[in-house]
């Protein structure tokens, strides 16, 4: 199995995108080997995939209460693998078995189902976090405080000097480079300056105990996956998913250039460059990100 692990990353890579597409298809092609592995369908080569494995692959990944958005995701990149390989056939979203509709993963909306994580329910699961994984609890709050993604928050103990100085220095804003999606840095802006400098002075002494890792695992992939299953466990789930966190601080962040003068439109705008999606998504962040609970 380690020869299809290896044949469908390099199909991965070569099926081209950004750094960030090829990256995570990368990681759902590493997936996909382990887990026909783990179901006992053995093949070597794609050229021998067969519609019931992925199928079969598809039925397992929702038994574990994966979001149909995540999964259609995967089947993007599956069909990427298929169609780089040329089954082509297999590969069209039209395909009889092979569909999101057939799969029963269709019917969502790019504007998703996570609301802004309340301020109560957030301290809660934080508690819950802090008495799992020290390291894990201060990553949360930094995703919190500035508005991270998960790759993001896995990988910000590498830029927590950074951001240190930035803010002792009087920056209102502070650098995201690593994890980013489409490896784009973005400046974001501190809605909570002596909070988020208390979090990275706890956090850089808690990393420089632990190997310098706030996660203790070897890699990437094992921490993001660490992460996910502590916060998971501790009640981030469903329309409280880890992006809900994102979404409060797209709402205080959001309140802040306003109370800063801007107008709505200039606040929304700004508000999406916060968050990487560029000046011109500001409609889209606003419909998006500025749901509650009460809607």
């Amino acid at each position: 199995m380690a020869k299809l692990n290896k044949s469908l990353v390099t199909l991965a890579r070569q099926a081209g995108g950004s750094f960030k597409t090829v990256s995570d298809r990368m990681k759902i092609a590493d997936r996909l080997a382990d887990r026909l592995l783990k179901m006992n369908i053995q093949i070597r080569d794609i050229k021998n995939i067969k519609t019931g494995h992925i199928e079969a692959y598809i039925r397992s990944r929702l038994s574990e209460n994966m979001s149909k958005r995540t999964l259609q995701n995967e089947m993007a990149s599956i069909r990427a693998l298929l169609r780089v390989s040329g089954k082509t056939f297999m590969a069209n979203p039209s395909h009889p078995k092979l569909s999101n509709e057939a799969l029963n993963i269709y019917g969502t909306s790019r504007d998703g189902t996570k609301v802004a994580i309340t301020d109560d329910y957030f301290n809660q699961v934080l508690s819950a976090v802090c008495k799992k994984d020290e390291g894990i609890a201060y990553a949360m709050k930094l995703s919190r405080l500035l508005g991270l993604r998960t790759e993001e928050t896995v990988q910000s103990v590498k830029s927590l000097n950074t951001w240190k100085k930035a803010l002792l220095n009087g920056e209102g804003k502070v650098r995201v480079v690593l994890g980013t999606k489409g490896g784009r840095p973005r400046d974001v802006t501190i809605i909570s300056r002596q909070e988020t400098i208390d979090v990275i002075n706890k956090a850089i002494i808690y990393s420089e105990v632990n190997n310098g890792r706030l996660i203790n695992k070897p890699s990437i992939h094992l921490a993001i996956e660490r992460y996910r299953n502590i916060v998971r466990d501790a009640g981030l789930v469903g329309e409280f998913a880890p992006h809900s966190l994102r979404y409060a601080y797209t709402q205080a962040v959001l309140q802040l250039h306003k109370n800063n003068g801007f107008s709505q439109k200039e606040a929304e705008a700004l508000t999406s460059m916060d968050l990487g999606h560029g000046d011109g998504r500001g409609h889209y962040v606003a419909r998006v990100y500025n749901k509650t609970k009460t809607e």
